[in-house]
């Protein structure tokens, strides 16, 4: 996930890595609409390949971006709502159809809230000018969550390859949420210190 400083060039609306972003927000009713109109298994593979499409372009906006020097205010803004759109989309379709249920349905509800809580305080921050940095547990976090996803996309198509396949995605998603916590806690931490101070 990058943060994209910004650039004066219009041509930046255009540019590759910001392309690369707007397929990721297109992939999310596409792995929506595979998973909930296509008979599975075949809908869940598609949904997987799609779903797995979309989460190599978070690491490729970002690197080519950088590389070729096209960082842009447009990226900044597009890269995490289309990150956030993809998580909260792919958490909501797999508690629609009982993949993610029971008390599993709990570390869906952290991960929404905290993506919730984590753009709230940016935004609040952002208007004080005051910027935090992506640590790296929360990359990790990013990784964890975004594979567990992936595997829980699979689901039962994916259990009848290897068994357990949904079991362990159901035990990644906890990690992750747990994860999520302990990294929302410190945005939490530096906006209250900041709201104090200020």
């Amino acid at each position: 996930m990058d943060q994209r400083a910004a650039s004066p060039s219009g041509a930046a609306i255009g540019s590759l890595p910001n392309v690369l972003t707007y397929a990721r927000i297109a992939a999310v009713p596409a792995v929506l609409l595979c998973l909930m109109m296509i008979a599975p298994p075949a809908g869940r593979w598609w949904a997987l390949a799609i779903y797995i499409s979309a989460c190599v372009t978070d690491y490729l906006d970002g690197y080519l971006a950088r590389m070729w020097q096209q960082q842009s205010a447009l990226g900044r803004m597009l890269d995490p709502i289309a990150d956030k759109l993809l998580v909260g989309i792919t958490l909501l379709v797999l508690t629609h159809d009982a993949t993610i249920s029971g008390v599993h349905v709990g570390a869906a509800a952290i991960i929404l809230c905290r993506e919730i809580l984590v753009s709230g305080l940016r935004e609040y921050l952002a208007e004080l000018n005051v910027r935090v940095h992506v640590t790296q547990l929360a990359k990790w976090k990013t990784t964890l969550q975004m594979i567990a996803l992936g595997i829980l996309v699979a689901g039962p198509a994916g259990d009848q390859v290897i068994p357990g396949v949904t079991m362990l995605g159901l035990a990644m998603l906890w990690i992750s949420a747990l994860l999520t916590i302990w990294t929302g806690y410190d945005y939490l931490k530096s906006a209250v210190r900041t709201a104090i101070e200020r």
